[in-house]
């Protein structure tokens, strides 16, 4: 399908405004490409994230755990807020300092298993036969190299998957890293992992907890499905803030950000397939069936 006539459309935002002149299949590509939704509780965790970044070095830096259910954006957060410090590259020491290190909690929570994911991360490898003291050693002096601002780890609720002696060794790694380097760690993992950092008062005691609860059928709600519909390159109002689609996206989807973006976007795609050009109820009950829908979408991009 070529471009259509260029016409602002109220409905939509500026950027959404500029892609539904384009062809279906770029439409397509629009709709499935990675973006921001920005809501209360991910502003609150930025707000707060900026805050640590800024945290005059301390004996006893300050920490922030972000837990919530798989889908409710922690990830994103972090990677949103990762993208506003952008690492620097010092010419005269040849070192590119990262002001923001986010790493993922290995599936076991042994010491060597973490310090070989955190080299891995700094892009220094391990060969894995080093002993635990030469990983640590490596590992804190390469961070206090690139001089980092702030460590994230994310899936730390992966510290359940060992016994409860190296679920408190780890939890003490954690707190010897923030000791050592004077920086502030921030831990995102489900409620599994506040269950976890909560059986330690020491670390409970210094890391905040930031709960991304899941989203009730309410105006919270409404005000994220409004906001999706203005990012969704559909040339009709879909209008999803009318009661009896908040009722039935928050059935369908189960309050899940992850799971209400991918309805949504793939009840959009339907529309734009099938000509509709608007989400109604019969894209909604399209949209639970992504394979059919991956199908009729390979079809279209493969008309590029």
């Amino acid at each position: 399908m070529t471009t259509t006539q260029r016409q602002d459309l109220p409905h939509l935002s500026p950027l959404a405004n500029d892609a539904v002149h384009l062809t279906d299949a770029d439409r397509l590509q629009f709709i499935q490409a990675d973006r921001w939704i920005g809501f209360t509780q991910a502003e609150r965790a930025l707000d707060l994230l900026h805050d640590l970044m800024h945290h005059h070095p301390c004996a006893r830096m300050p920490c922030l755990l972000i837990y919530g259910d798989s889908g409710m954006g922690k990830t994103k957060i972090i990677e949103r807020f990762r993208r506003c410090f952008l690492a620097k590259f010092d010419t005269e020491t040849g070192v590119e300092h990262h002001p923001i290190i986010v790493m993922e909690m290995p599936p076991g929570p042994e010491e060597r298993r973490f310090y070989a994911q955190l080299l891995d991360t700094l892009n220094a490898p391990s060969y894995g036969q080093e002993r635990l003291d030469v990983l640590e050693r490596t590992a804190l002096r390469l961070l206090k190299i690139i001089k980092p601002r702030l460590l994230a780890i994310d899936e730390v609720h992966n510290l359940l998957s060992g016994t409860a002696r190296q679920q408190r060794r780890s939890l003490n790694l954690l707190k010897f890293i923030a000791n050592s380097l004077r920086i502030p760690i921030v831990c995102l993992g489900t409620q599994d992992a506040l269950h976890t950092m909560q059986s330690d008062a020491q670390i409970s005691s210094r890391f905040e907890p930031l709960h991304l609860p899941r989203w009730q059928a309410d105006a919270s709600f409404r005000q994220l499905l409004a906001t999706l519909e203005t990012i969704l390159p559909l040339r009709k109002p879909s209008n999803l803030v009318r009661k009896a689609f908040v009722k039935r996206i928050h059935t369908q989807t189960d309050g899940i950000t992850g799971n209400v973006v991918r309805l949504l976007s793939r009840a959009a795609i339907h529309a734009i397939l099938a000509g509709e050009e608007a989400i109604n109820d019969e894209m909604l009950t399209a949209a639970q069936y992504p394979p059919q829908l991956q199908r009729d979408s390979a079809e279209v991009l493969a008309s590029l």
